[in-house]
């Protein structure tokens, strides 16, 4: 058991929930969940506080808007604004990807000051430091999409332990010209031989193809110029496979009546898991400021949860960064990248906001 969970993992699910119904993605309906739960956690927090419930409603909508809104705006303009800008209908295609956290986080700050103008008995920080709770936890969810979209991973481990990504390269293998019915890679059961402790791990991919006016032979010359090609040239390939460019293409074609079947044998490169690193994180900051908030309530000194808040989340992901592959090409050769170098005013924030709440100490019981 043990030896199973410290080995890899050939990861490669459909980001789409629903085989054959595209348009439902995991990453949307995890993005879309974390909202749906922390509005109830929002309306369980205002009733044990005495707020008006219905003003629940009226902070999601501010949520959700300075959530996309910023996270879309802060990709543009801390990764690529180069690109977005000289294309400016481009920052309206949120479905292509591209999000940044910190683009939301002061986003969020921005809307709930507006909120809290706009809503008597709130104040800002009173407001901040609850919301902060369920960011939390919508930022586990947010992380789990991106593992099921294969995205936002991290660097080779170097050992046999870690995640092989291998859904771009199914889908650049379904591009074969030839009758492709399904594509699937896989961890086999069959070549722990080949492990040598490196991080270059065995990876097979089965290949299911139709049979049509295709002879064999035309088959395994396609298969061996054709996906020798994407295994070695292709940039997603290239980064999660290790395909030796310098041998020939090892691979089974068994006919299988209605059907042949081709086992290609190749190699991945082990990954660190890094959106599960950051999920667990912000799930535990998520329990740790409920469990505060339900103990002390309205007695905490504003702004206690949001400094800890700015602590936890910004300093995990400072950590996290050194484990993930950068974003974008502009990061290569920094000390830090982009996600760090925006980390590190928001932990200072947090530090001091801390450092005044603590001056203040806990409220009265009877305020």
């Amino acid at each position: 058991m043990i030896e199973s969970i410290l080995n890899y993992v050939v990861w490669s699910p459909d980001p789409a929930v629903f085989s054959g119904f595209e348009r439902l993605r995991w990453y949307s309906l995890l993005f879309a969940l974390g909202f749906i739960i922390s509005q109830q956690v929002m309306v369980y927090i205002f009733r044990k506080e005495g707020q008006n419930e219905q003003l629940v409603d009226k902070l999601t909508i501010y949520m959700v808007l300075s959530t996309i809104i910023g996270a879309r705006l802060g990709h543009v303009l801390f990764y690529e604004p180069e690109k977005y800008l000289s294309n400016p209908i481009d920052i309206l295609k949120v479905w292509e990807g591209g999000l940044a956290s910190h683009g939301a986080a002061i986003a969020i700050l921005i809307a709930l000051y507006m909120y809290s103008k706009k809503t008597p008995g709130q104040s800002y920080l009173w407001v901040v430091d609850r919301i902060v709770i369920v960011v939390a936890m919508t930022g586990a969810l947010i992380r789990m999409g991106n593992l099921m979209n294969s995205e936002i991973g991290g660097k080779d481990t170097g050992t046999d332990s870690g995640f092989v990504f291998a859904r771009d390269t199914e889908e650049a293998l379904e591009t074969l010209r030839i009758p492709i019915m399904e594509v699937k890679a896989y961890k086999p059961d069959d070549r722990d031989g080949e492990l040598v402790g490196n991080g270059i791990v065995p990876v097979n991919f089965d290949i299911t193809i139709e049979k049509g006016g295709y002879e064999e032979t035309q088959l395994r010359n396609t298969l061996e110029t054709d996906v020798k090609y994407i295994f070695n040239n292709f940039r997603s390939s290239q980064k999660y496979l290790a395909e030796d460019p310098n041998t020939d293409l090892n691979f089974e074609l068994v006919d299988q009546g209605s059907y042949y079947l081709a086992t290609i044998k190749t190699f991945g490169k082990s990954k660190h898991p890094t959106q599960i690193y950051e999920s667990l994180s912000y799930l535990l900051i998520f329990i740790i400021l409920f469990v505060l908030w339900n103990k002390y309530k309205s007695r905490l000194p504003d702004g206690l949860l949001l400094g800890l808040f700015l602590i936890s989340v910004f300093g995990a992901r400072f950590i996290w960064e050194y484990f993930k592959e950068n974003q974008v090409e502009f990061e290569e050769g920094l000390a830090l990248n982009m996600g760090q170098t925006l980390s590190i005013p928001l932990v200072i924030g947090g530090i001091v906001l801390i450092y005044l709440a603590a001056k203040r100490g806990l409220k009265p019981t009877d305020e």
